[in-house]
């Protein structure tokens, strides 16, 4: 296989790079096609942001602070939000495209650096969630950032290098994609650096992994010195508050499903196959860690919402990567450089569709028509660059159950679970099914119409509070833009917000049970409409 030409390859990073931005700029606005909820989140974390605040020691989020910085910085250049994001996703493909081209020249050969560079920029620059669900999304984006930060670390610390080792710029990359695997997600840091570490342990690379722990401390120092001590405990705190909470044990699917289900058995297969082969070439040190990056590789797919496997794509790049020379055989006289190619060659067929689907997902969003889109925030002019389709944000729909009219003797059975409550009421069995914009928009103006809600901070029974971007009302201090249990910034709120068709029904039950526990807590109803009752919280 031939050597890379750098000049060819950076060529074609910054081709990737100036395709996938450029179409997501050229279309003037961002169009998110579905996952209302989760933009939601992520304005409601920028815009407290963009006015001072911090995560963790202003609000509640186990994301890391770096997920929110590069957007919170565009709109401070004065960006509207959706092009702050689409900026944010350019600028961290320019930060990475050096490392990614320095892995591509230095450690792999022919089209394998292509395929990497391709891989780690389509995950940076994406418009959709993944899978194969074309529909636009900028859902968990910082899980696509940080796959993409991960390859290049475990890249740099697994394969070895094809001419004069550089440490310090080895070390360099690893340790400042390390750091900020840990500002950005907390979950990739746990699962990858055990396979890094080892990685470099293996290949008595001591000198990189001596400067990746240098350059990850000194930037750990600096955020220290600039955020205080107090920013490492808050961030702990949210883990932990996470990590204990029954609202969402497990995002997804179960550990057994994603390791042996239907639809990733074969993954798992593939992995366990190019282990066992590695470990039968004379690279041992390769063998090895993969052996400890598998583990990481299921843990994190395990932790991510969709479980979304984007670690077979690294995984056929290694696998091609680290294939021995032709006519290596093992025991039984098997051809490894063949067997690993078609081990890699499978890897790689299951992971295109998810692939396939981020790399086509600007050219997607360039296609929509925007004049079947309305802004997410509708009385922000400035930010009118958001936008959902109008049907997802006036289409309000809800799933209620059918005990009025006929049918309690076949809904009782599947009910027995004591209906929340307020007050000694009985709340109705109701779900929001659609239309959250629209929904969060109409209880917002409502209550701006009283009067009464005018800088004031409001608790929501629900696990979405975003009704402080559409009207008058002031953010939660010590809140939870997404909620994960307990009673967050509950002592900094004026009133309750009890929604009759909540998004969570088992939120509001479970948020409504903790304040009834309190003793030092008591509610007064002061208002109420077919979609919420608003109460007093007096102290």
């Amino acid at each position: 296989m031939s050597k890379v030409n750098p000049a060819k390859l950076l060529g074609f990073l910054v081709a990737v790079l100036a395709v996938m931005g450029g179409l997501a700029v050229l279309k003037g606005a961002l169009l998110i096609g579905k996952h209302e909820a989760d933009t939601l989140h992520l304005l409601q974390v920028v815009f407290r942001m963009d006015a001072g605040q911090w995560p963790h020691l202003d609000f509640m989020t186990p994301i890391g602070v770096l997920a929110f910085v590069p957007i919170t910085f565009f709109m401070g250049q004065g960006a509207g939000v959706g092009h702050a994001i689409i900026y944010a996703q350019i600028a961290l493909g320019m930060v990475l495209l050096p490392a990614v081209w320095w892995v591509g020249f230095s450690r792999m050969q022919g089209l394998v650096a292509y395929l990497f560079g391709g891989v780690v920029l389509v995950l940076v620059l994406a418009l959709a969630f993944g899978l194969s669900e074309p529909t636009i999304s900028i859902s968990m984006y910082y899980n696509r950032w940080a796959w993409a930060i991960s390859f290049v670390a475990i890249a740099v610390a697994i394969l070895p290098t094809l001419g004069r080792a550089r440490p310090m710029i080895d070390g360099g990359i690893i340790g400042l994609c390390m750091v900020a695997l840990l500002l950005l997600k907390m979950t990739y840091f746990v699962g990858f650096a055990p396979a890094v570490i080892v990685g470099l342990a293996v290949r008595k690379s001591h000198k990189a992994l001596g400067v990746a722990l240098l350059v990850g401390l000194i930037v750990m120092g600096i955020v220290t010195l600039f955020m205080g001590l107090a920013f490492w405990q808050a961030y702990l705190a949210d883990l932990l508050a996470v990590a204990g909470s029954d609202v969402r044990p497990q995002p997804g699917e179960s550990l057994a499903t994603v390791i042996m289900g239907p639809a990733y058995l074969g993954g798992t297969l593939v992995a366990v196959l190019g282990v066992l082969l590695m470990r039968q070439t004379e690279d041992q040190a390769s063998g090895v860690a993969l052996l400890v990056l598998v583990p990481g590789f299921i843990y994190v797919t395990f932790q991510n919402f969709g479980n979304d496997a984007q670690w077979l794509g690294l995984l056929a790049v290694l696998l091609f990567a680290l294939r021995p020379a032709v006519g290596a055989l093992n025991s039984r006289g098997w051809n490894l450089r063949g067997a690993l190619t078609m081990v890699a060659v499978a890897a790689l067929v299951m992971a295109a569709p998810s692939l396939i689907n981020l790399a086509s997902s600007p050219f997607s969003h360039f296609r929509q028509n925007a004049a079947w889109y309305e802004p997410v925030l509708p009385r922000m002019q400035a930010h009118h660059d958001i936008m959902v389709p109008t049907v997802r944000t006036s289409r309000v729909e809800g799933r209620v159950a059918m005990l009025d009219v006929g049918l309690h003797h076949l809904t009782e059975g599947a009910m027995r679970e004591k209906p929340a409550s307020l007050l000694g009421e009985g709340l109705p069995r109701c779900e929001l099914e659609m239309g959250l914009p629209g929904w969060i928009d109409a209880i917002a103006q409502d209550l701006e119409r009283t009067g009464l809600t005018k800088d004031k901070q409001m608790f929501v029974a629900d696990a979405f509070s975003s009704h402080w971007l559409f009207g008058d009302l002031a953010p939660l201090q010590g809140g939870a833009p997404w909620y994960y249990g307990g009673l967050p910034g509950i002592e900094a709120a004026d009133y309750l917000l009890v929604p009759l068709c909540p998004a969570e029904p088992d939120i509001r039950k479970q948020v409504l049970e903790a304040i009834a526990a309190r003793d030092d807590i008591s509610l007064t109803e002061i208002r109420r409409t077919g979609l919420y009752v608003l109460l007093d919280i007096m102290r």
